[in-house]
């Protein structure tokens, strides 16, 4: 199989995964981590989120000498613990990772909207959007600088 159909294989089936995790039979006592479709899914999300960041001008800067890969295995270990999987996140805190960078509420926003754009990719239903979030959001006290 080439690597194409590859990866349309695998978009087919985390797009499945996602739209199977939000049916109403399934989803009444699940994790936010189940019902987003499990850390397979979570990685998909991450990474368009990271190649969305990248090619966001009002924020691709604060990236420049990030070691990539490295942030992609934490942020899907940060949200799916956050979410209720079985990850453990091995980064360090918000507020240290963050300290001197001058993040700004704009610059935090933007990286926001990017998230929400690949959740958006992937048809993530807007209670899980909102739940995740929701989650996610208290970290912004933590990584903003700059009001």
């Amino acid at each position: 199989m080439t690597l194409s159909k590859k990866i349309v294989c695998a978009t087919v089936a985390i797009a499945a995964a996602w739209t199977l995790s939000s049916t109403p039979s399934f989803a009444a006592d699940r994790s936010l981590y189940e019902r987003l479709g499990g850390q397979g899914a979570i990685q998909a999300v991450v990474t368009k989120f990271i190649g969305n960041v990248g090619a966001d001008k009002r924020i691709n800067g604060y990236f420049a000498t990030t070691d990539l890969k490295k942030l992609n295995k934490l942020l899907v270990e940060q949200v799916c613990a956050a979410s209720g999987g079985p990850c453990t996140y091995t980064g360090r805190d918000m507020k240290t990772t963050h300290k001197g960078m001058k993040v700004t509420t704009a610059a935090f926003n933007a990286l926001v909207e990017d998230l929400v754009s690949a959740l958006d990719t992937f048809n993530v239903p807007q209670k899980e959007k909102d739940e995740l979030l929701s989650v996610l959001g208290p970290m912004k006290s933590d990584i903003v600088e700059v009001p």
